[in-house]
């Protein structure tokens, strides 16, 4: 092994803590079911479409007799998708309950994602291999990967993997489609009378995995932390030197929950949430006038320096660039053999200026160069703009910029304007976890477990009342497919997780906003500081923000 640091040593040997009802003997540990469940929306469809899974009661843990545990099991466990901090932790979760319940039971990892299970790619984690990833962030322990469960094929040689090993059930650590994919691979299973039983768990930095059942998914506390203390480090020199202001674009594109926790950790002066955008309709020039405002009324004060928040998907959040971010993906889907022989960047700009629609073709003009060549660059296997590659940040410094020139020149503006551009994603991804994240993802493996020894396919593993104490917790499992809607993908109805986003009325944005105006002409800075893993309760054991307030707290 590596050297190591004293951190690396340290975590090692943290012992997660586990909700009261998961300790003991786990003998002693009962499955208590509710009543019949009901999709967020779609109920016939899904119910079609899920004819043997669908319907199923949420479970809770709750002390008392279990004749399933004792069994000697095969589980199998897939990391899927995007990493965040606290896989490993589910794993060792997994891992702990499957030997506490009995030694000779077997966890094998599929390597690299879903790919693992189609492609029989399969080890064996043993606890020398456990206990070196321990506590630790990343998803290297069996790797991750994007491929979709979807078809027949796919299902065929992911039932042959697991009949070669034995496996008698399968756990799905990722986001909302991961774990659609999941529910699929469930009922499939089911409808072949495998005996196979498939159980999820909620993983993404994004936060955008939740509901009434899931108060959070595993890595935003860590993620939104790790934030936290690069952005206090910013505005701390941004409030020695008072010369720069700093446009810093924050990972999440479905949904703005990532910039809202960091900025009720930090207070910037500026906090753009994509929810509010869309839901007040503002065009991109409105957008940008309401960070010239900010920035002006701190110029009258003598402050010519500030921080201000972006999420990563606000651009397909301001209804024209939404417009004509659809209208790209269409165009370029069906005409991509044409674009494609197009020789140069102003032969493909001038013909989609001319096939876009009036309003679109405007908007498209009216972009600097650069931002219009990622839009025609960056696109996915699907044909889509890669969002995430488009630079917001460097957009909104230079059209604010143009304005101010111009406010400056009528007189109207007498500030000195210099930003900086930052984006923090892939810093948080992989931190060490929290105590929070690494007690929570424990007992979401272990709760998992549970799941499967008691036979309950097409879960996904949860823990409640996570605003109390780790003991306090309330582990269980919701169906999958209680979580569903349909949704248009690629020209086709489909079954899908309901991406949670930003609630303008729920109390994490009523705080924000009911502060927003004092920290924009203020300088409010807090600084959250690195993430403290040993010391009192109150600084090394606390939710997010966002967590606390959405329970009153």
């Amino acid at each position: 092994m590596a050297d190591l640091s004293p951190l690396q040593k340290a975590r090692y040997n943290y012992e997660p803590k586990l909700p009261e009802v998961l300790t003991g003997d786990i003998a002693e540990i009962a499955v208590a079911l509710g009543e019949t469940t009901e999709s967020v929306a779609d109920q016939h469809q899904l119910r079609g479409l899920f004819p043997l899974t669908y319907g199923a009661p949420v479970a809770r843990f709750a002390k008392g007799k279990n004749p399933e545990v004792g069994k000697e099991l095969r589980v199998g466990v897939i990391l899927s998708g995007g990493q965040a901090p606290g896989g490993h932790n589910v794993i060792a979760g997994i891992f702990d309950a499957l030997k506490k319940s009995n030694p000779k039971s077997v966890l094998y990892g599929f390597k690299g994602g879903p790919s693992g299970i189609i492609d029989d790619d399969v080890m064996e984690l043993t606890s020398e291999i456990m206990d070196a990833y321990r506590n630790t962030g990343g998803f290297d322990i069996i790797g991750s990967g994007r491929t979709k469960l979807e078809t027949e094929e796919q299902f065929e040689k992911s039932l042959a993997t697991c009949r070669k090993y034995g496996i008698d059930g399968v756990v799905v650590i990722g986001g909302d489609d991961s774990n659609t994919n999941g529910a699929v691979l469930a009922e499939w299973f089911k409808k072949k009378k495998s005996g196979i039983t498939v159980v999820g768990c909620p993983k993404t930095i994004d936060g955008d995995l939740k509901n009434e059942h899931i108060e959070t998914s595993f890595g935003f506390d860590t993620a939104t932390k790790t934030f936290s203390e690069l952005i206090g480090n910013i505005e701390k020199d941004a409030n020695s030197a008072k010369k720069y202001w700093h446009f810093i674009k924050l990972m999440g594109r479905s949904a703005s929950h990532i910039a809202l926790e960091c900025g009720l950790q930090t207070q910037p002066n500026i906090c753009i949430i994509s929810e509010e955008v869309k839901e007040k309709n503002m065009s991109l020039d409105q957008v940008v006038d309401t960070i010239i405002d900010v920035v002006a009324a701190r110029a009258a004060r003598g402050l010519d320096f500030g921080v201000i928040l972006i999420p990563e998907g606000l651009i397909e959040f301001i209804p024209e660039m939404g417009n004509l971010i659809g209208e790209l993906n269409n165009l370029l889907a069906k005409e991509a053999e044409y674009f494609n022989s197009l020789k140069s960047m102003e032969d493909q700009r001038e013909w989609v200026n001319h096939e876009l629609s009036r309003d679109s073709s405007y908007v498209f003009s009216s972009l600097p160069r650069g931002i219009q060549m990622q839009l025609l660059d960056d696109r996915d296997p699907h044909g889509n703009v890669q969002v995430s590659r488009i630079e917001t940040e460097k957009l909104l410094i230079e059209l604010v910029s143009e304005k101010l020139s111009g406010m400056k020149q009528k007189g109207e503006y007498n500030g000195k304007f210099s930003a900086l551009a930052h984006f923090f994603g892939y810093e948080g991804r992989c931190a060490f976890p929290s105590n929070f994240d690494a007690d929570y993802c424990y007992g979401l493996g272990f709760s998992a477990f549970m799941l499967l020894s008691a036979g309950l396919t097409g879960y996904i593993s949860n823990l409640a009342n996570l605003h109390k104490p780790a003991a306090e917790w309330v582990p269980g499992g919701v169906p999958l497919t209680m979580m569903m809607n349909m949704e248009q993908r690629h020209g086709e109805q489909k079954p899908v997780i309901r991406k949670a986003l930003v609630e303008l009325d729920g109390a994490p944005f009523k705080t924000f906003e009911s502060k927003r105006n004092d920290w924009a002409v203020n300088t409010s800075y807090k600084f959250p500081g690195a993430i403290q893993y040993y010391g009192p309760s109150e600084v090394c054991d606390q939710p997010t923000e966002t967590l606390k307030l959405e329970k009153g707290q």
